[in-house]
């Protein structure tokens, strides 16, 4: 499991890392077991006021991947660096202007039984056009309770941080398994 105290090592470390011009202000950093993904801001191009809605989509998208191209020997090296220290992939995004890109990203194969109630979700997501695959499918319906459930998860996640806190100031485990099975030498007065 992934520890707060973890993530915050992982955010320090790129804070103090990363090139001090690379972003506008500290980016996003999140991680999991597999990746750490790092997103910040760029600054926006300079149009006139009374540039479009396409315009300025435009604009930003072709600022990102200016930057991506321009940043890549950078982001790279610091990604060298962070996969050598927390054995994870680093995954780099942006967002300019409201517009947000991810310009690399793990996608983890992810294995799961499901019934045939669930099962019959997924196909009936395929059947509608809304996914290619039941593995898309899946995917969908996960993206979709994580945009529906951000509290909750945010709540469960602070709780299994205090069990780990709670567990780690308990007695060792090892330890206490052993006195358990150690034979009980009291002499039993009858």
């Amino acid at each position: 499991m992934i520890t707060k105290e973890h993530d915050d090592e992982i955010r320090g470390w790129f804070a103090g890392r990363l090139p001090g011009d690379l972003f506008e202000g500290a980016p996003e950093v999140t991680a999991d077991r597999e990746e750490i993904t790092v997103v910040g801001g760029i600054p926006a191009p300079d149009l006139a006021g009374s540039a479009s809605p396409a315009e300025r989509q435009a604009a930003a998208e072709g600022r990102l991947q200016e930057f991506r191209e321009r940043t890549r020997e950078r982001r790279m090296a610091v990604a060298r660096d962070a996969e050598r220290r927390f054995g994870r992939k680093v995954s780099w995004g942006a967002e300019c202007d409201g517009v947000s890109a991810l310009f690399t990203h793990v996608a983890a194969p992810v294995m799961t039984r499901l019934r045939q109630p669930e099962r019959r979700v997924l196909d009936t997501l395929v059947a509608a056009g809304v996914a290619r695959s039941r593995s898309d499918a899946l995917a969908w319906c996960v993206r979709l309770v994580r945009r529906h459930t951000d509290d909750w998860l945010t709540e469960l996640r602070d709780s299994l941080e205090h069990v780990e806190r709670v567990r780690a100031q308990g007695p060792d485990v090892t330890h206490a398994r052993e006195a358990d099975a150690a034979p009980d030498t009291t002499d039993e007065q009858n």
